[in-house]
């Protein structure tokens, strides 16, 4: 607990601090890495076509004999001259690739887990070029020649809706073979529309207080206002009913509440756009009763972020005080009604944790941060500051908070556990002179927290809350500090993170495991909201139940009730899930973990029944077959492993192994009839796999072209060639999945958005709805067992949203960012 309430601390203060150029380095690395490994994947994967060309020659020159015997000649031609060039440029490829890599199987083990934003505008760009040398520089293949030639010598494969037909689709400058299923006579002729199903956002699950405070506060409505992600909540605490303000472009970073408990200020990060470019972070003042916006500030003024506002009292909120995340985190006052800025000043080049203007008078400001505590002056349009003295008092590491006394004073509590009480002293006219200015230290310390106290909260008769980090207690003050009450909350949910008074007895809290309790110091605490604390990308819904399961790097598995928008349960693993399905039959389900372990846990017990590892490296993928007889395990040692199911998923037995690919499966698919597997790696690979045929990779993938599946999540296959867009490396599609009713396909993609297609989808720019909520590259989706409802989730931004889906004429057009929802939930 030491350990962790330290790091809490460091991140607090180094957040603000860290340099973009780690972030560029970080992002220029990946991406040679990336690089690196697809050249070798693409290499093997050539020398394996060149195999199979090969061995196909003959079968073809036999068929363009046969209908025209003049074309052999050409034939012949081309052939030798395709061998020859292709076969010295593989044999020097060859050469140098042993020198360099010893390895003869090329292989990828990286995915891309971690995605800060400036990373990904760096790694975008990079994945820019590379595509465009790569498509610049690509000749046409032998395989296309050669159905040049057969067309010209007049083979039936060449017209359009008979054997044969193909389209290409290129990624990264690599070629991919999609051939069109029978059913599909012209598919020039094929039209693409939007669905008529469109997405509402029907409830948020999370909060964010791992890394941000003074983020909860309870409106006039009874609804406690927080953020998670681009979306900020207000959830009604006492009818259980959530609505959203999400007019956010990126992840909210700040939030503040006017004194009329009306109005709300919420701030935001710069993030960059769908072409990389970074975007202007501002302020967004808007009407908590109606969501509609009243003020957009500072845009174009701020830089990186918005990390604190504040709402001047004594004026009645006239004024806005703003501290950005640059370097020299500027602090700047608004008007608020013109929206106009008054004044403008450098902070200090150490991080800022927290800004307030003085109760009983707006000319007197204070922000405080690492090592320091400043007491500002506004006075004839201009900031003056005097930094506070510490005296003969250990001075902290970090101010972590601060608020005013009923008597003026002000309150601080630091890392070391203190709470401070700072006032005014005279100027020291003997040391100073006659022109010595006042100056303002330490009245009083008082030990109040064993580690960091993280927040303070004023009391209307002038009692004092503080809550605490290492400890975890909450302890309330008389009016001259005098410890009355204290309480501890359970350690599952982390430290205090921040306080809000409800009726003067009931309290919220935020926590740094991102939970939201709701109690007092007599009935103790229960959480009201919960969520993950660190990245995310295991999702499974229930077969046949409002449930889903997600996981994710924090080694927790979480079920969650749709319909009662709720967590039912939650467990620890030893080390972190990446994957997840349910068996078909709904009693158990199957985790993939990031050593090679998996484990089936029972739903009813919550226990872990069987315990298997495959491999030692990180598992992508778990899929169980339609009748729940088999369990398909893709792991990135670039396998599936196949295993037999019996005693209603308790029991398994290895069946198989799927060996083929040259890189690590991405994701994978059964048949409907449960005997075949369609599969893709991370080099952009479509494989196909006969299980009942003894795990057998199936050459000809054209006799896998009117195959039906029973789920599509494949992210390269014909069905879904129109959700690429142009220019795509290959990882812009995290996930995407199809509807039962076979509909819709949802798309996840990296740029923080969902969108929804009709299926199938095999025209490149297909139009779609888009959506935005998130913050964060979008990991996984998935639908409800009907339909009703669409889950997502994001990476880094730890935010699961449940959409639903409702059909044209159902509702007011469909929802998308800039709207408000309404969603309730039935008492527990």
């Amino acid at each position: 607990m030491d350990g962790s309430t330290n790091s809490l601390d460091d991140v607090s203060g180094s957040s603000a601090e860290y340099p973009d150029r780690v972030f560029m380095m970080e992002g220029r690395l990946q991406a040679q890495e990336d690089e690196i490994m697809l050249l070798k994947s693409s290499l093997a994967d050539a020398l394996r076509r060149l195999r199979l060309h090969d061995q196909l020659i003959p079968l073809l020159k036999q068929q363009i004999i046969a209908v025209n015997p003049a074309a052999s000649r050409v034939l012949n031609q081309v052939y030798c001259s395709d061998s020859f060039s292709s076969s010295r440029k593989l044999s020097s490829s060859s050469a140098l690739d042993s020198h360099r890599h010893p390895a003869t199987r090329a292989r990828r083990n990286s995915e891309k887990l971690v995605k800060d934003p400036q990373e990904k505008t760096k790694k975008l760009l990079d994945k820019k070029a590379a595509s465009s040398a790569n498509l610049l520089n690509r000749s046409p293949s032998l395989e296309s020649r050669t159905k040049d030639l057969i067309a010209r010598a007049g083979s039936p494969g060449s017209r359009r809706g008979t054997q044969g037909q193909s389209i290409k689709m290129f990624i990264r400058g690599r070629p991919i073979t999609m051939y069109v299923p029978s059913n599909i006579q012209n598919y020039e002729d094929l039209r693409m529309e939007p669905p008529v199903e469109k997405l509402e956002l029907d409830w948020v699950y999370g909060y964010r207080g791992r890394d941000c405070r003074a983020n909860l506060y309870l409106l006039s409505s009874g609804e406690a206002v927080y953020f998670i992600a681009c979306v900020v909540v207000l959830y009604h605490i006492n009818n259980r009913t959530q609505r959203h303000y999400r007019k956010h472009t990126d992840c909210v970073r700040c939030l503040t509440i006017h004194p009329d408990k009306v109005r709300v200020a919420s701030g935001q990060t710069a993030g960059v756009d769908k072409d990389g470019k970074p975007l202007q972070p501002y302020v967004h003042i808007w009407d908590s009763s109606t969501l509609i916006t009243l003020q957009q500030i500072g845009l174009g003024t701020f830089e990186r972020g918005v990390g604190s506002v504040a709402f001047s009292f004594a004026d009645a909120g006239a004024f806005l005080c703003v501290i950005d995340d640059s370097n020299e985190h500027m602090l700047s006052v608004w008007d608020c009604a013109k929206g106009t800025k008054h004044t403008e000043v450098k902070s200090t080049n150490e991080a800022v944790f927290a800004v307030e203007f003085n109760p009983s008078d707006s000319t007197n400001i204070i922000t405080c941060g690492k090592s320091h505590i400043y007491f500002w002056t506004l006075s004839a349009g201009s900031l003056t500051k005097k930094q506070g003295i510490f005296g003969k008092y250990k001075k902290p590491k970090f101010i972590q908070c601060f608020v005013f006394s009923l008597t003026g004073d002000v309150l601080t509590g630091d890392s070391e556990g203190n709470i401070l009480t700072w006032g005014k002293s005279p100027g020291d006219v003997k040391t100073l002179g006659k022109g010595a200015k006042e100056t303002f230290q330490i009245m009083r310390q008082t030990r109040a927290h064993d580690g960091s106290v993280f927040t303070l909260c004023m009391l209307q008769g002038g009692a004092l809350l503080s809550g605490g980090g290492k400890d975890r207690k909450i302890i309330r003050w008389s009016a001259d500090l005098a410890p009355e009450r204290e309480c501890e909350i359970p350690e599952k949910f982390g430290a205090v993170r921040c306080i809000t008074d409800v009726n003067g007895e009931e309290l919220l809290v935020g926590t740094t495991r991102n939970a939201i309790l709701r109690g007092t110091f007599s009935d103790g605490f229960v959480a009201i909201v919960q969520g993950h604390v660190d990245e995310m990308w295991g999702l499974a819904t229930h077969p046949s139940q409002d449930v889903f399961l997600t996981c994710g790097h924090d080694r927790q598995v979480c079920v969650w009730n749709t319909a009662e928008h709720k967590l039912d349960w939650c467990t620890t693993l030893e080390e972190y899930g990446l994957c997840a399905d349910f068996c078909p039959n709904g009693a158990v389900v199957s985790v993939g973990l990031s050593t090679g372990r998996w484990l089936v846990l029972d739903l009813q017990t919550k226990e872990v029944i069987s315990d298997y590892t495959d491999g030692n490296e990180q598992l992508s993928v778990m899929r169980y077959s339609p009748d729940g007889s088999f369990l398909a395990v893709g792991s990135h040692d670039n396998f599936i492993y196949v295993y037999n199911v019996t005693e209603c998923g308790r029991r398994y037995s290895r069946y198989g192994k799927c060996n083929g690919h040259s890189s690590f499966i991405t994701h994978l698919d059964w048949s409907k009839d449960g005997k075949y597997i369609m599969s893709n790696s991370g080099d952009y690979e479509i494989l196909y796999w006969d299980v009942a045929g003894g795990c057998k990779l199936l050459r000809n993938r054209y006799e896998s072209k009117d195959r039906e599946w029973a789920s599509y999540t494949c992210v390269l296959g014909f069905h879904v060639m129109g959700v690429w867009l142009e220019g795509s490396d290959g990882t812009d599609i995290n996930a995407l999945c199809r509807s039962h009713s076979e509909r819709v396909v949802a798309v996840a993609d990296d740029f923080c958005k969902v969108h929804l297609f009709q299926y199938p989808c095999p025209k490149p720019k297909a139009p779609n709805h888009s959506y935005e909520g998130h913050g964060s590259h979008v990991t996984n989706v998935r639908f409800t067992h009907c339909d009703s409802h669409l889950l997502s989730m994001g990476g880094k931004d730890t935010c699961i949203l449940q959409w639903e889906v409702k059909r044209a004429g159902t509702s007011d057009g469909g929802d998308r960012l800039h709207s408000a929802s309404f969603t309730s939930s039935p008492e527990p």
